[in-house]
């Protein structure tokens, strides 16, 4: 199994280093390849809003830089991690530029059966926040997302504070093993199945084969399907999505008698 972690940190140190470990004890759990990706090593341009990626397809983007070369190595993971510093109560700016580049995976999420977390180090305080952003982020992309974590890093750091970030590094870790080699399909909750029947019931009647995301909903049979993937939904999980649909038609009709 291949597990790649993605840090949005110049500095190679606290954020970087925590990172190192996780990725450590990952491999001597066993059957795990990784790799850490520095963000700051590589070319990446800020988005434009240009939209290309989302209606045209993510290969129309105008930026040429690193982008398809971490797109490679996320797309061959069976695991990822996002790591951040928290830098004034969100993500770095280079981890937000690697996420503005990745919108489109929010429209046309592929990862599902693949594992995530994240990993945020800051000073004192807000990081909770941003753990809660890039879970958002894995989980709206497809992975099966496993709750991160916040580490405080003050200079200097004591032994015992040292320790107990070490005893957290072990117990994420030791999650996201479980979940990487179960790779499992997990049914959606109520949120999740809204968002999925709601989106693809208003791409079906507000777009045609010229919107990239109609042609991938096309290609995968999600205008058919109770969820993205094959998941036996209890009777209640049916109506509630027949209700969805039935809402998604009524919002998709209003929108087009307003324009």
């Amino acid at each position: 199994m291949k597990v790649t972690a993605f840090v949005g940190s110049a500095r190679k140190k606290h954020t970087y280093n925590t990172t190192l470990k996780f990725l450590k004890n990952l491999e001597e759990s066993g059957n795990v390849d990784t790799e850490i990706i520095s963000l700051a090593d590589y070319n990446l341009n800020i988005c434009r809003g240009c939209k290309l990626c989302l209606d045209r397809g993510e290969e129309r983007c105008p930026l040429k830089d690193d982008r398809d070369l971490l797109l490679t190595k996320m797309k061959e993971s069976d695991g990822v991690i996002f790591a951040s510093p928290n830098y004034s109560f969100q993500v770095s700016g280079q981890m937000k530029v690697f996420i503005d580049r990745l919108g489109f995976f929010l429209h046309r999420p592929m990862f599902f059966g693949k594992t995530y977390t994240s990993i945020v180090a800051q000073g004192v305080y807000g990081g909770k926040n941003i753990v809660k952003y890039l879970d958002l982020i894995g989980s709206a992309m497809g992975f099966n997302c496993i709750k991160g974590m916040c580490i405080n890093t003050l200079e200097p750091m004591p032994e015992d504070a040292e320790a107990k970030i070490d005893r957290k590094i072990q117990k994420l870790s030791s999650k996201f093993y479980h979940q990487l080699v179960r790779r499992e399909y997990p049914k959606p909750s109520l949120f999740k199945l809204m968002i999925y029947r709601m989106s693809r019931t208003s791409m079906k009647l507000m777009q045609d084969d010229s919107f990239r995301d109609y042609r991938y909903y096309t290609e995968k049979g999600w205008f058919e399907s109770d969820y993205y993937y094959p998941v036996k939904l209890n009777p209640l999980k049916r109506v509630v999505g027949w209700i969805f649909d039935r809402l998604a038609r009524k919002m998709a009709v209003q929108e087009g008698v307003q324009q």
